[in-house]
């Protein structure tokens, strides 16, 4: 969660203090909110902290797949992987 009274400083300041604005990145795991004249301009964050955004977003992109397949199974939008098969082997020239 965002500290509105920490993790929001100008770019001015972050380039004055940036070795001290990183120790804090490192140890509170929040992204610091960079500010250019009074409005967000860019958010940084440590590598760790990085790297579990992106793991969450690559499980909500599998999650969504998932959520979409069934929906499809619902309504009916499917058809058996044979018949695939047989389309996609004819359609590229492909013998078995």
């Amino acid at each position: 969660m965002l500290n509105i009274a920490t993790d929001i400083q100008s770019l001015t300041a972050f380039r004055r203090n940036s070795a001290g604005m990183m120790k804090h990145l490192r140890k509170s795991k929040r992204p610091l909110v960079l500010t250019l004249n009074g409005k967000a301009a860019a958010v940084v964050q440590d590598a760790e902290a990085y790297q579990r955004l992106l793991d969450v977003a690559a499980r909500a992109d599998t999650g969504e797949g998932v959520r979409q397949g069934l929906e499809d199974v619902r309504k009916g939008r499917t058809r058996p992987v044979r018949e695939f098969f047989d389309e996609f082997e004819s359609a590229r020239g492909l013998s078995r």
